[in-house]
């Protein structure tokens, strides 16, 4: 029997080209580049601030049913529906995150795509790739180091200890640093306080560097970020602390994207990468305006579910980037929708048409979100072998009652060729279906009321529940001015509800908020509801044990 070859196989006998190659193709010449090595270069700030004048290409999100263990697929559909478009001579190219080092050795694996849609080169965008993620734990930690050193040298701001909100990051997994104690062993330690780590991911310093529009706003943004509070309850921000221009300094050259290319050689910009399940989950602002730019399609996607990425992809990014969507792909599987549909995962290569019925509903629920923005959606099935064509023929049936296309895709086995019929398609939709994009909710809307909206109209919840402190804080921060921002919820990625058993489309349930977490930089209040936590663990078996580097130097077992 032939063996399958795996996505890092795939990945490391691809014909790359020289990146200038890539490069030059787009209008970007070899002095407006910054390579790192052979095949990824960042694209010089001082090009992008020259394309303004430029007209902006069609925006194409890539978003998907709730995530099961079964896999969905959303970067390989982004990937192979690019290279698709290109493939039928479209000028087309890719927006995606970084992928963060905590779930390449945790349990997600890499994030480049796979099977014969990915972009590479896949382990150094998995590795380290540009160090763009070390340079914003670098900023952030440097402003944490500046916190504890100012209470230690006479706290001329006053800062109360015990309110200080800022944490530490680190881009890894590891459970055991979520709720620490910090300067104890004297004096000369510092002052002993509470505190813990977030993953990098989950740093408001990521966000602002994903949403700042030039260095000038990443700057200011990065001053505007409160770290805590004073003994009389007075906010204390970045800018009071004067390291704003420090915090800018190492984050420069990070700022400008970063060009790499998919198997099929078209271009893709890979930069920026907050989680969607406790971030906003969208690539940079600055990666997706040059890609608009340069490019007449822009396939762009959001972190897990719609629910969750494509909500904060709509309500957060487009919201303050000025961005108009003009299409949605959701991105389904059979394999995941019988899950959903309350088959075990050892069943899941059997057809079930039943179960494709039954979780159909969880699809269903995503459309019709998605219809509350206005955008017009199609729906991709990213084909697995094990698919029969009665499910694929349920699933064509289902979306037909809400007049909604939908394709099947093999681009994981063939590439841009397999994805040729889903690109045709897309265009179709857009060339026949103006999008009337519009935000889930006015800014005027309480912030209570917002997260409710979403809770209700998003989630299928009856209503959501907080204790006295969490109702106080809603109050407080609406009363201070902030009830203009939008909402960034963090929960579970696995439901609709805060159960990530919960599978479906569950209704009836109540969303409890359990923390609020104020960013003023960003300019957002993150929601933290039910059990998720900013600073993941590891699982009992993490994919680093599977990790490796051979006798010729390959890094093998990733993803």
């Amino acid at each position: 029997m032939k063996k399958v070859p795996s996505d890092i196989d795939i990945a490391q006998a691809a014909k790359k080209l020289p990146i200038t190659e890539v490069a030059g193709r787009l209008g970007i010449p070899a002095k407006d580049l910054i390579p790192y090595g052979y095949d990824k270069a960042k694209i010089s700030y001082d090009f992008l601030q020259g394309m303004s004048d430029r007209p902006d290409g069609k925006l194409i999100l890539v978003t998907a049913i709730s995530p099961t263990p079964a896999g969905e697929g959303k970067t390989t559909t982004t990937v192979g529906l690019a290279d698709g478009l290109c493939a039928i001579g479209k000028k087309a190219m890719i927006c995606l995150r970084e992928p963060s080092l905590g779930p390449c050795f945790g349990m997600k694996g890499g994030a480049a795509g796979g099977g014969y849609a990915q972009v590479v080169p896949m382990t150094d965008i998995n590795l380290h790739f540009t160090g763009d993620f070390h340079a914003i734990g670098a900023a952030h930690n440097l402003l944490s180091a500046v916190i504890d050193n100012h209470i230690h040298w006479d706290n001329e701001l006053n800062i109360d200890p015990r309110r200080i909100t800022w944490r530490r990051v680190l881009d890894m997994n590891d459970r055991a640093l979520r709720d620490i104690t910090t300067g104890l062993g004297g004096p000369g330690n510092g002052v002993p306080r509470q505190s813990g780590f977030d993953i990098t991911v989950a740093s408001e310093v990521m966000a602002v560097f994903c949403l700042a529009s030039d260095l000038e706003d990443l700057k200011t943004r990065l001053g505007n970020m409160t770290i805590g509070y004073t003994r009389d309850r007075k906010p204390v921000t970045v800018r009071q602390l004067k390291v704003e221009g420090a915090m800018t300094a190492l984050l420069r050259d990070a700022f400008q994207p970063n060009l790499v290319q998919t198997l099929e050689n078209n271009p893709a910009l890979v930069h920026g990468g907050p989680f969607a399940n406790i971030a906003h989950g969208c690539n940079s602002v600055m990666a997706t305006r040059t890609a608009l730019k340069l490019a007449d399609y822009v396939v762009t996607e959001a972190g897990f579910g719609a629910d969750l990425g494509a909500e904060k992809f709509f309500d957060i990014k487009c919201r303050k980037a000025g961005l108009h969507p003009d299409a949605v792909v959701l991105v389904a599987t059979a394999k995941a929708l019988k899950m959903h549909g309350g088959v075990a995962k050892d069943d899941l290569k059997r057809e079930n048409v039943k179960a494709i019925i039954a979780g159909c509903e969880n699809l269903g629920r995503h459309i019709r979100n998605i219809g509350q923005f206005g955008v017009p959606v199609t729906v991709a099935i990213n084909h697995f072998i094990t698919d029969t064509a009665a499910e694929h023929d349920a699933i064509r049936k289902y979306c037909a009652e809400f007049d909604v296309q939908c394709t099947v895709a093999s681009h994981w086995e063939h590439g841009g060729k397999g994805a040729i019929p889903l690109a045709e398609q897309v265009l179709d939709v857009i060339a026949h279906h103006k999008s009337q994009f519009r935000t889930l909710y006015p800014d005027k809307t309480t912030l209570w009321n917002k997260v409710r909206h979403i809770a209700r109209t998003i989630y299928g919840a009856e209503d959501i529940i907080a204790d006295k402190k969490v109702r106080e804080q809603f109050a407080q921060y609406q009363d201070e001015g902030y009830g203009h921002y939008p909402i960034c919820m963090a929960k579970t990625q696995y439901s609709f509800s805060t159960d990530p058993q919960l599978l479906g489309a569950p209704t009836g349930h109540d969303l409890p908020v359990r923390e609020l977490r104020l960013a003023t930089g960003a300019e957002f209040l993150v929601v933290i509801c039910g059990e998720i936590m900013t600073m993941p663990g590891l699982p009992r078996r993490p994919a680093s044990e599977n990790i490796s580097v051979d006798a010729e130097r390959n890094i093998t077992g990733l993803f």
